[in-house]
């Protein structure tokens, strides 16, 4: 079941954005369950450095299987505020919980107009069915 509360990049990553007490707004990254399922078996994730400047679709690390390494893209862009260090040696939380402790990096929006060009969860699921699994 795919949250509702989340956008989706074409990349199969996702974000979901919170505003925050100074006024910006923060969104949380991850994979989705779709893309982790069809890795299958994960070996490393490999994340950016807090403090780093994203452009929305730009690679900000890597996923690997054993099938296969997958470049990870910003769905926006903004400066990386927070890495979710443990995750790299907890490789089962990004299965186990997706959408919730299995999140890579949180970055503050630096354009909100790039949300527009994300998919709600239904557009998401349909490209989802489409590619098929």
């Amino acid at each position: 079941m795919t949250p509702a509360n989340l956008l989706f990049a074409k990349t199969h990553e996702w974000l979901r954005v919170e505003p925050q007490a100074d006024g910006g707004r923060v969104a949380t990254v991850g994979v989705s369950d779709f893309a982790l399922q069809a890795l299958t078996d994960l070996v490393h994730v490999e994340l950016p450095k807090k403090g780093r400047q994203l452009k929305a679709g730009e690679p900000f690390g890597e996923i690997e299987s054993v099938k296969a390494v997958s470049d990870l893209y910003s769905p926006i862009s903004g400066e990386i505020v927070a890495v979710h260090e443990g995750v790299v040696d907890q490789l089962d939380a990004l299965k186990d919980d997706p959408y919730g402790k299995g999140w890579l990096i949180q970055v503050r929006l630096s354009n909100e107009g790039e949300l527009k060009n994300l998919l709600a969860p239904a557009a998401y699921e349909k490209q989802c069915a489409e590619e098929g699994h």
